[in-house]
């Protein structure tokens, strides 16, 4: 490579990096608002009790919570970030894979951006949850996956080794997109004779030790991971969360701006000159079927789409550059104004920006439940202080019982500031830790209702409410929002346990 072109590429890289970073610092902007969604509580919470998995999930997001906690405190725009920066790194990536496919620098910006504005990419830059991680793992596996198509070195598979083994640290669902890429290499001749290289073999090693400690994990917890995949799907699948599965891939995985382009990705594979990058295109179609057959969450494909964008961005210019100078021009205005269009739709509706309660707050919520999910967490720490304040001086031990992991993981986060003691719950990770030595005599109660209650407790006293000051509909305010006093348990805690424990 010459001088000139090395210049060019480095401007290259660095104009994407700059997108990268002014987005970043938006985030950082926009991230102040509203509160932690539960599950980014309950990220939190676990990584402050480090261990090499969890009921819910493998360790490496937690522990990413556990440095941030060290680093910024329970700060929402540091913490946040976090996930933000995930997202950012993504999206050069995403320019990077259409650069390896033969992109310009136009469409390399166009596939950074087009893979930016999708609305679950902007969503999970601001929920700090392992879909954040876990999208940036894909999108760097699907980018060794290009350059080993594009370049036949064997020694990419290492690198494709070491970033499914972090996946798997991160969300077990990537064990689908692995599968997608063991079929294709069996199909497809050109990567079949990879299987005679020791480098492959290397990559599955790396995977398998990197993994390890999860898996060794799960073997000494009764692959109780598994026992939880099995009921949420069925307790998802029931409440009719996975329904509109093929919709949703084109108006949340996707911007509704970039659907064209994501079907000239489609196009660009499938036809894609000898044919060296068409296995891309049935790695997404694999996973895609595979979701769909087994009932999945329809983000749970999201990470699949920066390649296709790549393709089509590429696909996009090459036919461009035929054009007339004029239409190039009016192509290339009208392409920046549709981004436009679409990056303003998606900061409108999934970033942390509209009022509380407004119209604005009214719609994004019509449209998902991230942004009431994060509300009245604080306020429900400082209502059980005050209760607990109230009620501690009648008993030798008074607890706190959650009926959630959100519920527990927030009194645990906030409740230090108020003296609360550890709130326990029997739901994931929160049931193995247990409900203390020694048990408590009284139980302050929230997340449950009285009627279930009385199954367990021979007196149960409404002692409070938990609302919030937005006057928010959520799940704390809506769902069981009495807070209990209950006492009299009616057989020994070590017994009443193992009947409480859930998933959530």
């Amino acid at each position: 490579m010459d001088t000139k072109t090395s210049k060019q590429t480095l401007t290259d890289v660095q104009l994407l990096l700059l997108l990268a970073a002014a987005r970043l610092l938006f985030h950082v902007l926009t991230n102040n608002q509203y509160g932690f969604h539960r599950d980014a509580l309950a990220f939190l919470d676990n990584g402050q009790h480090l261990a090499w998995g969890y009921v819910a999930y493998p360790p490496l997001t937690p522990f990413v919570g556990r440095v941030g906690l060290e680093l910024f405190g329970l700060s929402l725009v540091g913490i946040k970030s976090l996930a933000a920066l995930a997202q950012c790194v993504a999206m050069v990536f995403a320019g990077l894979m259409a650069k390896e496919l033969g992109g310009g620098r136009g469409a390399q910006v166009v596939t950074a951006v087009a893979a930016g504005i999708s609305l679950m990419s902007l969503l999970m830059s601001t929920l700090f949850q392992y879909i954040s991680f876990d999208y940036l793992w894909w999108v760097l596996a699907m980018y060794a996956f290009i350059r080993l198509l594009k370049s036949g070195n064997p020694r990419w598979w290492l690198g494709l080794g070491a970033v499914f083994g972090l996946g798997m640290m991160t969300k077990y669902t990537i064990v689908f997109l692995i599968t997608a890429v063991v079929l294709t290499v069996l199909f497809f001749p050109q990567l079949r004779a990879h299987l005679k290289s020791p480098w492959l073999w290397g990559g599955v090693g790396l995977s398998l030790l990197i993994f390890l400690p999860n898996l060794i994990w799960q073997v000494q917890n009764n692959l109780v991971s598994l026992e939880f995949l099995t009921a949420i799907r069925a307790r998802d699948v029931a409440l009719g969360r996975t329904e509109g599965y093929l919709a949703q891939q084109l108006y949340v995985n996707l911007n509704p701006i970039t659907v064209p382009l994501f079907l000239l990705g489609v196009y660009f594979y499938l036809g894609s000159g000898n044919g060296r990058f068409r296995p891309v295109v049935w790695i997404y179609l694999i996973t895609l079927v595979l979701f769909g057959l087994s009932q999945g969450r329809f983000y749970y494909l999201a990470p699949a789409y920066p390649m296709l964008l790549a393709g089509g961005a590429v696909a996009g210019e090459r036919w461009l550059a035929g054009q007339p100078a004029k239409r190039q021009q009016r192509w290339s205005w009208m392409t920046a104004g549709l981004l436009a269009v679409g990056a303003a739709m998606g900061v409108a509706l999934a970033l942390p920006v509209a009022p509380v309660n407004s119209a604005w707050w009214d719609v994004t919520s019509d449209i998902h439940d991230n942004f009431v999910e994060q509300i009245g967490w604080q306020e429900m720490a400082e209502n059980v202080a005050t209760i607990y304040a109230q009620q501690a001086p009648h008993y030798a031990k008074l607890g706190i019982l959650a009926g959630n992991y959100g519920e527990a993981a927030a009194l645990n986060l906030y409740g230090a500031d108020y003296g609360l003691p550890t709130a326990v719950s029997p739901v994931n990770s929160f049931w193995q830790r247990g409900y203390g030595t020694p048990a408590p005599d009284a139980v302050i109660v929230l997340g449950f209702s009285e009627s279930f209650l009385r199954g367990y407790f021979g007196q149960c006293t409404v002692v409070g409410q938990n609302r919030n000051s937005f006057a928010v509909a959520n799940e704390e305010s809506e769902f069981s929002p009495d807070i209990f006093l209950c006492e009299e348990v009616l057989e020994p805690w070590e017994q009443l346990w193992p009947k409480l424990r859930s998933f959530g």
